[in-house]
């Protein structure tokens, strides 16, 4: 058995373990989809707050041809490992049906995470500047109504099962 095979097994039986205890409330793939989410989400910030204390001491990034703050040079190294590890947290644990070929989800997923991004930017703006709501309220706003997009992007578009597919397992499950 491959390693990517018993690290989705161990997960899957820690995930099935707990999930007696939402199952009267949550259909197994949201729940899936909250924990898996949940853990990266608590992966992203102790990885900043790593990267941002202790890899970058807090100081500017020098680059030579440009100079990064340290909040953001934080941000920049720590998005692509949580970006891959949520790619393969919903590959290969929430949305296990899909017969989506795993490039045309890697972009789909890129799509739907730059889609989160904008959301993002446009939503607190609007919260806080518009709407007169203070940053911290706004940015809760803001991200329970990205996770919902979230959701339902990744489940109908970057994921995506349905009768309309053509399944071709040779070609079309990796």
């Amino acid at each position: 058995m491959t390693l990517l095979k018993n690290v989705q097994n161990i997960i899957n039986q820690i995930l099935d373990f707990f999930y007696p205890l939402f199952k009267s409330f949550l259909p197994k793939e949201t729940y899936r989809y909250a924990a898996t989410g949940g853990g990266n989400l608590v992966l992203d910030i102790v990885l900043y707050f790593i990267f941002f204390h202790y890899v970058l001491f807090e100081q500017n990034l020098n680059l030579g041809f440009i100079v990064i703050s340290p909040h953001i040079a934080a941000f920049l190294m720590v998005f692509p490992i949580t970006f891959s590890t949520g790619f393969l947290l919903a590959k290969y644990i929430t949305f296990t049906q899909s017969q989506l070929r795993g490039k045309k989800q890697l972009l789909r997923y890129g799509l739907t995470v730059l889609g989160s991004i904008i959301l993002n930017y446009i939503l607190i703006k609007f919260f806080v500047e518009k709407m007169e709501i203070y940053p911290t309220p706004s940015k809760i706003l803001t991200t329970v109504i990205s996770i919902i997009y979230s959701f339902v992007a990744q489940k109908y578009f970057t994921f995506k099962t349905g009768k309309n597919q053509t399944i071709n397992t040779t070609t079309e499950s990796q």
